[in-house]
């Protein structure tokens, strides 16, 4: 008798990611939570030295998206992978992303070619919860209907744009091909 029922795997599975995601950040000298020694459900300042450091922020948005975009990706392209196994995939995704992210390279980048200047990486408090606020995206996608889908994503796109002056879309842009029209209109906001 096998120790997980196939059923369990997929959920085992992102469970040992889940854990070996928080090892590999704790490895690179991620602080486990907040240096200011609270955690907390959600913090609003994105200049501040909370941010990227609790269970939710502003960038919480950005993670949720993910997870809409990977349910769509993995439906249409590997659509005989079940459910579970294809929220694995995204979570691999995710948890790769997350390292990445608080690499030395990517800070630095964030810190050169965005307004982000302060930015230091995200605690692995964050980063554990930023996989699983992917996670409900993928759900969301699962359940809602496309058009749903496609309209909660752009309302949290058009809100942060609006509220923080960053999104996905100009996080990813400012990543990628930093344009110096929408570092002058972010760093209007005093972010």
């Amino acid at each position: 008798m096998p120790l997980i029922s196939r059923r369990f795997l997929p959920v085992a599975t992102g469970l040992v990611l889940l854990v070996v995601t928080a090892i590999v950040l704790l490895a690179m000298g991620r602080v486990p939570i907040c240096t200011c020694g609270e955690v907390k459900l959600w913090t609003w300042d994105v200049t501040s030295s909370d941010n990227s450091q609790h269970i939710a922020d502003w960038y919480t948005f950005s993670h949720i998206i993910h997870g809409m975009i990977f349910y769509w990706v993995l439906h249409l392209a590997a659509p005989r992978l079940s459910l579970g196994w294809r929220a694995v995939a995204a979570l691999v995704v995710e948890a790769a992303w997350e390292i990445v992210e608080n690499s030395p390279w990517i800070i630095d980048r964030y810190r050169e070619a965005t307004i982000a200047a302060g930015y230091t990486g995200d605690s692995v408090l964050n980063s554990v919860f930023d996989i699983l606020w992917m996670l409900l995206g993928f759900w969301l996608a699962l359940r809602l209907p496309v058009w749903l889908t496609v309209v909660l994503a752009l309302a949290m796109e058009i809100v942060a744009a609006l509220v923080i002056r960053d999104n996905l879309t100009l996080n990813v842009v400012m990543l990628v091909w930093p344009l110096d029209t929408i570092r002058e209109w972010q760093a209007a906001a005093g972010l």
